[in-house]
């Protein structure tokens, strides 16, 4: 007579639930980051895109979809980050990124070792604007708060 023993005691630890994707989901977003990257630099021919830097790649645990942010500089103008010539190239880069997905797409195809390249979708990373828009309000409630000390400092005086 055989007996069988719960899951649990068999092992020295109880099993816990491998969450599915994992480790493969970031291990195929960062070398569709580096393959897109490339293909960018080496084979685009579109001017609106030539600027374009990959900062990351976000793939679903299931591998069919993955989002890549992108960031394009800046113009030298004393506008700032938030001009609307910035936007202009934001939304004209992202135009040409749409137009050529398909050969981007084909590209990945021929360079990974996938069964199924994961459609591609693109979007202008905004961190860089928030970071930018964070430090300005810290520094401007600094001052604000050192006009405050002055203004104690003069009136105890």
């Amino acid at each position: 007579m055989m007996m069988t023993l719960p899951m649990e005691s068999r092992f020295s630890k109880p099993l816990k639930a491998i969450p599915f994707g994992g480790k493969r989901t970031d291990r195929v977003g960062d070398q569709i980051k580096m393959e897109v990257a490339d293909i960018l630099l080496r084979k685009a021919k579109d001017p609106r895109v030539a600027s374009v830097t990959v900062l990351s790649v976000d793939v679903s645990p299931d591998l069919a979809h993955a989002k890549v942010y992108i960031s394009v500089p800046p113009s030298v103008r004393p506008e700032g980050i938030d001009s609307k010539e910035n936007v202009i190239h934001e939304k004209a880069a992202l135009v040409g990124l749409n137009n050529a997905r398909g050969f981007i797409r084909s590209e990945l195809a021929r360079r990974l070792q996938l069964k199924r390249v994961p459609d591609i979708s693109f979007f202008v990373d905004q961190s860089e604007k928030r970071v930018s828009r964070l430090l300005a309000l810290l520094e401007e409630v600094g001052e604000e708060q050192v006009e405050k000390e002055d203004e104690a400092g003069q009136g105890q005086a």
